[in-house]
């Protein structure tokens, strides 16, 4: 069998017998620079990379990424519904008449009265010092207040308004005007004539809008008349129960009715029988839109409408009515027929009393 040996190379490096750095087993020697690990691998991993070279990488390893989340995001995964397809019109409305069948359906109000605007009393009530007035006003004030709203209570004094019926009418818990008639006593015969037309006046600058009403404060009043007076129109009057001076009779004063007609008057005092019209003070109301529009009623006199003082005592009233309406077919009964006594006089005002000994009275309002 033949045999085949390699020969060495003839050239033989002294150096590297001599165990010098240029052997053929050192890592420096050439044969290390290529060894079987580097065999096929480019010649530029192995070069050196600058700064700029690796910022280039980096932005195009972000725009591959981006590229490809992009078309992953237009992928259809699932259905889509095309919008421009879709309706969006309101349904159609039902045929009440073919379709559906509505019942009968009955509305009922019950106690319709306390549904209606009711009319503002405006009640003038004039007083003075004397022994009762303090319950006049009192017993007057509560009558008052248990009559509905709207009302407003007009007190009229003389010369100077008192700290003591003032602090009774902000007790009463009413709607009240305090008023004062400032006008000389000398030159008065009748001080009830100049209060009422202080309220008169009161009510004619500010156009107050209601039922005007003389209450004074020593008459007996019932609830039902307030709630009567607010159904007068223009004018409207009743009968007064009145007890006579002697205090031993009673007697009527006022219309008498047929139905809604006013067809005479109550009268029993001789010395009377020659007024127009036979009311008590406190007989009869009227619409304060007479006072400050006159065109609207066609009133028959075109001057103020004032109580006058220059007259004989008792003709105060039907002066006064005179100014108001011209006959009886301008008034209306209260109630209907006047079948019903609502407010009575009694003259019952105590001219002298005994007071306690000891008892100081303080302008007639009260005692200590």
């Amino acid at each position: 069998m033949a045999s085949i040996r390699r020969t060495l190379s003839p050239y033989q490096d002294r150096s590297h017998q001599n165990g010098g750095s240029s052997s053929p087993f050192s890592l420096n020697s050439p044969s290390h620079k290529h060894s079987r690990f580097d065999l096929g691998v480019p010649r530029f991993i192995h070069r050196k990379v600058g700064p700029y070279r690796t910022w280039m990488r980096s932005v195009y390893s972000c725009m591959l990424f981006f590229m490809i989340g992009f078309l992953l995001g237009l992928a259809p995964f699932g259905e889509f519904e095309d919008v421009r397809s879709r309706d969006f019109s309101f349904p159609p409305t039902l045929d009440v008449k073919e379709d559906i069948v509505v019942d009968k359906v009955e509305l009922t109000v019950e106690n319709t009265k306390d549904y209606f605007a009711r009319k503002q009393l405006i009640v003038i009530t004039p007083t003075y010092n004397r022994p009762l007035q303090a319950f006049y006003l009192n017993r007057l004030g509560q009558v008052l207040r248990l009559v509905p709203p709207p009302l407003v209570w007009i007190v009229v004094e003389m010369n100077v308004a008192s700290t003591e019926t003032a602090d009774i009418l902000r007790g009463m818990g009413i709607m009240y005007r305090h008023l004062v008639c400032a006008n000389n006593l000398t030159n008065i015969k009748d001080r009830g004539v100049h209060q009422r037309n202080r309220a008169l006046e009161h009510i004619e600058h500010h156009k107050l809008d209601g039922l005007v009403y003389f209450a004074d404060d020593d008459n007996v009043y019932s609830l039902q008349l307030f709630e009567s007076i607010r159904e007068i129109s223009r004018f409207g009057t009743w009968p007064v129960a009145m007890l006579a001076q002697s205090k031993n009779k009673a007697t009527l004063e006022g219309p008498v009715c047929n139905g809604s007609q006013v067809i005479g008057w109550h009268t029993n005092e001789k010395s009377k029988r020659l007024r127009r019209f036979h009311v008590d003070m406190s007989g009869y109301a009227f619409n304060s839109t007479i006072l400050w529009d006159p065109k609207r009623w066609e009133k028959p006199t075109s001057g103020l409408i004032r109580q006058l003082d220059t007259i004989k005592e008792g003709f105060q009233e039907t002066t006064f009515i005179q100014q108001l309406v011209e006959d009886e077919s301008q008034m209306e009964p209260t109630p209907l027929g006047c079948s019903k006594i609502m407010n009575w006089h009694l003259h019952l005002e105590a001219l002298e009393l005994g007071y306690p000994k000891g008892w100081l009275l303080q302008k007639n309002l009260d005692a200590e």
